[in-house]
């Protein structure tokens, strides 16, 4: 859908909801409410009783929504936290949904070491715990090692090739193999994918979940690793380690984790996780810029180059790329956001 696709389907989405409720559609109240990195757009539609919903245009040329809409009926059977579907359209791409507001949970963020925004952590991970105990994984497909490697290479193909022009590090097919083979040894669960604070909405002083379309079966650190070293904070490595710690802990409690599994071996398997999602994310974050014209993202690159740094730090069998990072994918990084003016480029 391009731009000039908009005013189309607004039209369109405009009508469709008007069917739902029996109203006049040039009376409908309805408001652009967000859009994401994908081609989905989200509407406040505004009913005559002042109640309001939430409108998703998800164009099914480009946005698949069975998934969301299968997986939904799924985790909200489940007693998860996910909004209701009021109305489904596959064929024109038009779902009504619970308005979840407008309070995703970074804005409850009051810099990386305020109890608010511990305790906020802290909540969510709760939450993933729920998420993990009630969504079986069995009807989703595999985070196996085919959908590993090619989020992998997203970082050496779009963020060193088709952006920064150099080609990968000497020591990246050890890397790959290594944090394909560390995520595939972990205990299989529901996945979200994107267990990140913008994706996770506070109402009522609850949470609620948000765009798992993307929900796999996979490794059990992988949303944990999403939300602690998403991309609004920045942890110590003592904060990391703890709640790495208690996470393990009680997925042992529950179950999902083998009594075996000792707090080093976790520990390792969290870092080559974050190293795998952070080198994923510099990948698509300049996938987006180029191939997508999405604006806002490159600024975000020294963040996650920041994650990626403090990981392959704990991984001293990759200390080759680690100081490759260094010495010359920093600077290359660097020279690079000065050079095309982007604000917070500086990686000091």
């Amino acid at each position: 859908m391009t731009e000039a696709d908009i005013p189309t389907r607004l039209s369109q989405l405009r009508r469709w909801a008007a069917d739902q409720h029996g109203l006049d559609a040039h009376a409908l109240e309805l408001r652009l409410a967000a859009g994401d990195a994908s081609f989905r757009r989200y509407y406040r539609l505004r009913l005559p009783d002042g109640a309001t919903r939430m409108l998703m245009d998800a164009p099914p040329e480009q946005e698949d929504s069975r998934p969301f809409v299968a997986i939904a009926g799924r985790w909200r059977a489940g007693g998860l936290p996910v909004p209701a579907l009021h109305a489904v359209d596959l064929e024109a791409g038009f779902l009504e949904l619970d308005d979840l507001g407008d309070t995703p949970l970074q804005r409850c963020f009051h810099g990386d070491d305020h109890p608010a925004t511990l305790a906020w952590h802290d909540r969510a991970i709760d939450l993933l715990h729920a998420l993990q105990n009630r969504a079986s994984p069995d009807a989703l497909p595999p985070y196996d090692a085919a959908l590993l490697g090619r989020e992998l290479d997203l970082f050496p193909d779009w963020c060193l090739g088709e952006w920064l022009g150099i080609a990968a590090p000497p020591g990246w097919e050890a890397l790959r193999e290594a944090l394909i083979a560390s995520a595939l040894a972990q205990p299989v669960v529901t996945v979200h994918r994107d267990f990140d604070a913008m994706n996770l909405m506070v109402r009522d002083d609850a949470l609620y979940l948000i765009d798992f379309q993307d929900a796999v079966a996979g490794p059990l650190s992988y949303d944990l690793i999403s939300l602690i070293r998403g991309r609004y904070c920045r942890f110590t490595a003592p904060r990391f380690a703890a709640w790495v710690e208690a996470f393990r802990q009680r997925a042992v409690a529950e179950g999902r984790l083998s009594s075996g599994t000792d707090l080093a071996t976790f520990l390792t398997q969290a870092q080559a996780m974050a190293a795998q999602r952070a080198l994923k994310v510099l990948g698509i974050f300049c996938r987006l810029t180029l191939r997508d014209d999405r604006e806002g993202y490159l600024a975000r690159l020294p963040h996650f180059l920041g994650h990626l740094e403090e990981s392959l730090a704990a991984l001293p069998e990759h200390r080759d790329v680690h100081d490759w990072l260094r010495d010359h994918f920093h600077p290359a990084l660097e020279a690079k956001l000065a050079a095309q003016g982007i604000a917070g480029g500086s990686l000091a």
